[in-house]
């Protein structure tokens, strides 16, 4: 891992809150052109945290810029640039040597804390010293609940389910057609134990991580985040989903240019994904056949793409 990054830090602006206040958390934010967003998210942060790493993976925006203007004297802002763009894991495991507190908060540039948030992840962490990990509330800009938030393992037999629509039988037979989006689900009154967060909010104890390790940097982007749920499940640590700690994600930011780039990414995790952790427990037959849905699947995204751009063109000049 090259940590040999240009490093900069800032001196304090002022703000409301108070320090006595603040959650002993780092704060840690890869970045890769998440424009406006990525100010909004770090003033957010800081009204909660003790510290905030950005590690910026060669943005070619203004979203840098920006944030130098608007926190020009903050010291609790950590900003590390690595002069290239090696991948989400990478750019987390950067920043995490860098971090200080004893609990770290992993969050995507275009996720806003919702106030008091991050104390309510923080209490619930704390509750159990078996919790390695919590993930919030992910919920879209127009309140909805978003996917990927609360979720179970993907095994290639669930992920078949999901893809041929069989999880339409869960109310059947729950236990053979179970669909992993638990999102679906009623929102828990409380937190609940889970097998999978989302890798845009995670909040994790730097005891587990010292026990599990740290992210696999074989993934550039996608399925890193499962990969490291599986690990903290095999390591026994708990993982915890918290209802009424919302956080807003406006999902895609960072990756809407250049979508094939970002869907040969996550299909190409995917495959990493199931080999790592499933080959062993499936027949090579039928791991095959899970490496053949997967590009097939990565074609058909290729293809679709520009239709629904078209469509979406077409329905705006009708409009």
């Amino acid at each position: 891992m090259d940590l040999t990054g240009e490093q900069e830090n800032y001196k304090e602006l002022p703000m409301n809150t108070e320090t006595h206040n603040l959650q002993s958390v780092s704060i840690l934010i890869v970045n890769h052109n998440a424009g406006q967003l990525l100010t909004r998210c770090v003033h957010a942060a800081l009204e909660q945290a003790r510290e905030v790493i950005i590690v910026d993976n060669a943005s070619e925006d203004l979203s840098m810029e920006q944030l130098r203007h608007c926190f020009s004297d903050e010291n609790r802002l950590n900003l590390i640039t690595t002069g290239k763009n090696p991948g989400f894991s990478v750019g987390c495991n950067t920043g995490l040597s860098a971090s200080t507190q004893p609990y770290t908060l992993f969050l995507n540039p275009d996720c806003i804390l919702s106030s008091g948030s991050l104390r309510r992840m923080v209490q619930v962490l704390e509750s159990d010293p078996h919790i390695g990990m919590v993930g919030g509330y992910l919920i879209n800009p127009d309140g909805s609940e978003q996917g990927g938030g609360r979720r179970a393992i993907p095994s290639p037999w669930r992920a078949f389910v999901r893809a041929f629509g069989l999880y339409r039988l869960e109310k059947y037979w729950p236990q053979l057609f179970f669909d992993f989006h638990l999102d679906k689900q009623p929102l828990p009154h409380a937190p609940i134990e889970v097998e999978a967060i989302s890798g845009a909010l995670m909040l994790v104890r730097r005891e587990a991580i010292n026990d599990v390790g740290p992210w696999d940097e074989n993934y550039f982007l996608h399925c890193e985040d499962l990969d490291w749920c599986m690990r903290f499940k095999q390591k026994n640590w708990k993982i915890v989903f918290v209802p009424d700690a919302p956080v807003t994600h406006f999902q895609g930011t960072c990756s809407r240019a250049r979508p094939f780039f970002v869907a040969w990414h996550k299909h190409k995790g995917m495959l990493r994904f199931y080999q790592k952790f499933f080959r062993h427990q499936y027949p090579r037959a039928l791991m095959g056949l899970v490496t053949f849905a997967i590009w097939l699947r990565f074609g058909i995204t290729v293809i679709l793409y520009p239709l629904q751009n078209l469509h979406k063109l077409l329905k705006l000049k009708h409009e």
